[in-house]
């Protein structure tokens, strides 16, 4: 069975499960979720627990046979195994086969992971897993739903907060939830139970916003020219090497190019997406960034690539960084060739 990370609490309340895989990239999440089903497994009486981690050289066939007898002082007992790359490997994949299978007595099984990638999802542990037990992918908020998603942390402490509040508090914390999490965790400290106003919340929470080159694809793709903006001069102010950014907002413009390409020589959008290895979950986002563009600013796209990549090598005395800003913003339809190209020939 598949939930979603908001469906965890509701399933609790009516069954537990005897066999779970949790899994996601954002950590404070499946770190709650695991939390939630340990809690539910002491309240249903599993006073054991053992926790083990699936690194290179672990002896799954030795892991398996250890619980072919119960403690003498539990009668129940939750396992829990990580897996750090989410891969078990072969024989890890069968030993987890063997226990969907034919599950130890009086136990249950926690899984936690990194994000399954869809491969993964397909293979046969995990889709026994899944048949068995639960199968539980955690996913961050989308950034427009921030607001909200910290709005509903700050009730659970009894405080309430406006629209403009919470859109700074998204803007402060964007892209580490985990962040999000100490300061709402440090305002229900600091602030009385009902309504915090925007100067409170200002004089308590620290600029702790830090971001992640995907964050910027995700900002260019979706056209979000502010963001784009905001994540590109976080990135410097971090110290993120400017090669590494414009290597993967490279890859998403040539991407772009290339199913331009083959759209003009008559091929299939659905073929050319799954060519370029496009996830379902962002061929809308492509779509509509391939609109945006259109084929005259792509291929100017691909002249201003080469030249930034020689400026982030040091080898031209231009700001690489102002002028990958104006790329994407050509890209978004912020800005026109005409008044950025001198800068790119």
């Amino acid at each position: 069975m598949k939930l979603r990370g908001e469906q965890l609490e509701g399933t609790l309340k009516r069954s537990l499960a005897s066999i779970w895989l949790v899994s996601g990239d954002e950590p404070l999440l499946t770190d709650e979720a695991a939390a939630l089903i340990r809690a539910a497994a002491r309240a249903r009486g599993y006073g054991e627990r053992q926790s083990w981690q699936a690194e290179t050289g672990f002896n799954w066939r030795e892991w398996l046979a250890g619980f072919d007898s119960l403690s003498l002082f539990s009668s129940q007992r939750l396992v829990e195994l990580r897996l750090p790359t989410g891969k078990p490997g072969v024989e890890g994949g069968k030993t987890l086969e063997a226990w969907a299978a034919n599950p130890p007595a009086e136990t249950i099984l926690l899984i936690t992971a990194p994000r399954l990638d869809k491969a993964t999802l397909s293979t046969k542990w995990a889709t026994a897993i899944e048949r068995a037990g639960i199968l539980l992918q955690t996913a961050p908020p989308p950034i427009e739903q921030l607001p909200d998603w910290i709005g509903e942390r700050l009730a659970r402490h009894n405080l309430k907060a406006d629209r403009d509040t919470l859109a700074w508090l998204a803007a402060r914390v964007e892209g580490n939830l985990l962040a999000a999490h100490q300061e709402i965790e440090k305002l229900s400290l600091l602030a009385p139970p009902g309504q915090i106003t925007l100067e409170a919340v200002r004089a308590a929470v620290a600029d702790v916003a830090r971001y992640d080159v995907s964050d910027l694809s995700d900002a260019f793709l979706k056209g979000d020219a502010a963001r784009f903006c905001r994540v590109l001069d976080g990135l410097r102010n971090e110290g993120e090497a400017l090669v590494l950014i414009l290597t993967v907002l490279g890859n998403e413009i040539r991407t772009l190019y290339r199913i331009h390409a083959g759209l003009s020589q008559g091929r299939r959008m659905h073929d050319l997406m799954q060519a370029a290895r496009v996830w379902d979950s962002r061929q809308g986002l492509v779509e509509r960034a391939l609109k945006r563009a259109g084929p005259n600013k792509l291929a100017w796209a691909m002249r201003a690539l080469s030249r930034l990549d020689r400026a982030a090598k040091g080898l031209l005395r231009e700001d690489a960084w102002d002028e990958l800003k104006q790329l994407g913003l050509v890209l978004m339809n912020r800005a026109s060739v005409q008044s950025t190209a001198a800068t790119f020939l």
